[in-house]
């Protein structure tokens, strides 16, 4: 008997669900039912004008097929916007907010059901959505770019449960695309403020693709060594990468008075850098130049973008303060190249990408073991795959992680990655007062360093300084308002807040850390405790069944152990223990 062909088919799918369904029955079974079926009714004619089929419900949520994925997300933001006026009039508690996932996928056909990777992408990509959010894939994306009225927002890569490689994910910000309300904008701080825009790569030498990138990270550490300057994160930065919005536009939504773009092109071992200054305020150019040099030349070449960058904006407070350059320059450009890639792939957050970038920085380690941002950064990506249980022993990842940093605070004094990475491993060991003496030397080395401003909160929240921990916390957050470093910044905001049994305030922060990386179970027992004191029982069950799936069962007593030199031990157990954690 021949083998039955099995259908396959391209098709653009949208999986959606209603964020805190559980929740929601618990508090009102009956009705929460009726709700939902009252507001499938009323989506249904919209995903009919857009020619979807629903394939099939299941409870809270529906698996929609649609023939292009421009219908699909037309569909969705209008559903998003209809959801919206639903749940106007609704206390908070009671709203029903779908979060959906658009996928472009080759599925199985099997009568008039779907199956296959294409449908379990959108799946995990709606689990990744924020209540009212949409999530779409690359592939997605790539058939929806310019031909919508949607601003969209990249995701970076992302690891999605049981999708075997990091998948690349890009969101639309409802806020933002699906309503007439103007983007918000924040207020510029009292000090000079810039953004280094990612510069645009014109090289058609992919070996040099990476020079970009590597000068918009020099440029950003270098004027973030300027005490009175106030500089955006390199990663809010990055979520404008090959962006087309007016620079005008970007400064207002990040909240700062100048904005620095450029361009890189590489041809053999020439290179053409352009860059140019734009006071974002009044929309006028301040300072262009471009500089042709050879390729060995570019360290001083940031030196002299960035010398004239700080002469344009503050002639007096350059002469008075002068230029600290960032550091000993690598003995080749090889070697600079190999750290600049390592960065990206570490800014990834993927299992995967941080291995790889520990393999580029032990190269560029053997290569010149006297560069000292190549030790502070495989610090770094030793400390992140530890925090992430990418190391098995992670007392030996912690002990690697510090012998990197030290080596690379021998070699160079001044490297505020290393001091950061120091004081982190002194913090985790309950050595509070080395710890917090580290981290400020690492802020009075680089004050506008997010990463590190929130790591010193993380620090003076353990050591019991809840107050200033907030302060310092919620100033890396205005640093960096479109990147929260894999949830990483607003956890420890939130944590913080927690500390100082400041629940409510806390309870977002520690959703969204939720939200921008639901696979990490740590990102979840904060957010576990938080509803345990605010007597959100309801949710605190259903983010501990997501938590568990992701990590070992959470365990009271385990936790206290892990926190038993912290300060917060017991406000943080406390909590769990209300919300019904076992111990």
């Amino acid at each position: 008997m021949a083998q039955q062909r099995v259908e396959r088919r391209l098709t653009a799918i949208l999986a959606a669900d209603v964020a805190g369904y559980s929740r929601l029955m618990g508090l009102d079974e009956a009705g929460t039912v009726r709700r939902l079926r009252d507001h499938l009714a009323a989506v249904r004619p919209i995903i009919g004008e857009h020619d979807g089929r629903i394939v099939k419900t299941t409870g809270d949520g529906v698996l929609i097929e649609f023939p292009s994925v421009v219908a699909a997300v037309e569909c969705a933001v209008k559903v998003q916007k209809l959801m919206a006026r639903r749940n106007a009039k609704l206390l908070a508690e009671r709203r029903m907010l779908y979060r959906i996932g658009i996928n472009l996928g080759e599925v199985l056909v099997e009568g008039d059901d779907i199956f296959g990777d294409g449908v379990n992408v959108a799946a995990r990509l709606e689990g990744i959505a924020k209540p009212g959010g949409i999530c779409l894939s690359r592939s997605a994306y790539d058939q929806v770019k310019g031909k919508i009225d949607a601003q969209f927002a990249d995701m970076g890569e992302q690891r999605l449960k049981n999708i075997a490689e990091p998948l690349q994910v890009f969101r639309i910000d409802i806020g933002l695309a699906a309503t007439a309300r103007a983007p918000p904008t924040l207020p510029l701080p009292d000090e000079p403020s810039i953004v280094v825009l990612p510069f645009t790569n014109l090289s058609d030498d992919s070996e040099h693709a990476y020079f970009a990138d590597g000068v918009t990270e020099d440029l950003t550490t270098a004027l973030s060594r300027l005490r009175w300057l106030f500089v955006i994160a390199r990663n809010s930065a990055f979520v404008y990468k090959e962006k087309a919005i007016d620079v005008r536009t970007i400064a207002r939504e990040l909240g700062v008075r100048y904005a620095l773009e450029g361009s890189v092109r590489t041809a053999g071992q020439r290179m053409r850098i352009t860059g140019q200054l734009i006071d974002a305020e009044k929309g006028n150019h301040i300072w262009a130049e471009k500089y042709d040099r050879q390729l060995h030349d570019i360290f001083a070449v940031q030196d002299e973008i960035t010398e004239n960058i700080v002469a344009a904006i503050e002639p007096h407070l350059y002469a008075r303060e002068g230029y600290r350059a960032a550091g000993q320059p690598p003995e080749s450009v090889d070697v600079w190249g190999l750290v600049v890639r390592a960065i990206d792939l570490i800014n990834k957050f993927g299992r995967k990408q941080n291995e790889e970038a520990q393999r580029l920085l032990s190269r560029a380690i053997e290569i010149d073991p006297h560069y000292a941002r190549a030790h502070a950064t495989l610090s770094w990506a030793i400390w992140w795959a530890t925090l992430y249980y990418y190391v098995e022993d992670r007392s030996e990842g912690y002990r690697q992680s510090a012998r990197h940093a030290q080596e690379a605070l021998r070699l160079d004094q001044s490297e505020p990655w290393a001091r950061m990475t120091v004081g982190l491993n002194l913090s985790t060991s309950g050595q509070h007062q080395r710890a917090l003496a580290e981290h400020e030397a690492a802020l009075n080395l680089n004050p506008s360093f997010a990463l590190a401003r929130t790591t010193y909160g993380w620090a003076l929240l353990r050591a019991g300084r809840f107050d200033d921990a907030i302060t310092e916390t919620a100033k890396a957050l205005r640093m960096s308002p479109m990147d929260s470093f894999a949830g990483l910044y607003t956890t420890i905001h939130g944590l913080a807040l927690l500390a100082a049994r400041r629940f409510a305030e806390a309870l977002p922060h520690l959703r969204a850390s939720v939200a921008a990386d639901a696979e990490f179970a740590g990102h979840y027992n904060a957010l576990i405790s938080c509803c345990g004191h605010l007597g959100l029982i309801e949710e605190a069950a259903e983010f501990t069944a997501r938590r568990n799936k992701v990590g070992p069962p959470l365990m009271v007593g385990v936790l206290r152990n892990n926190l038993r030199a912290f300060a917060h031990c017991e406000v943080f157990a406390e909590g769990l223990i209300k919300a019904g954690i076992p111990e």
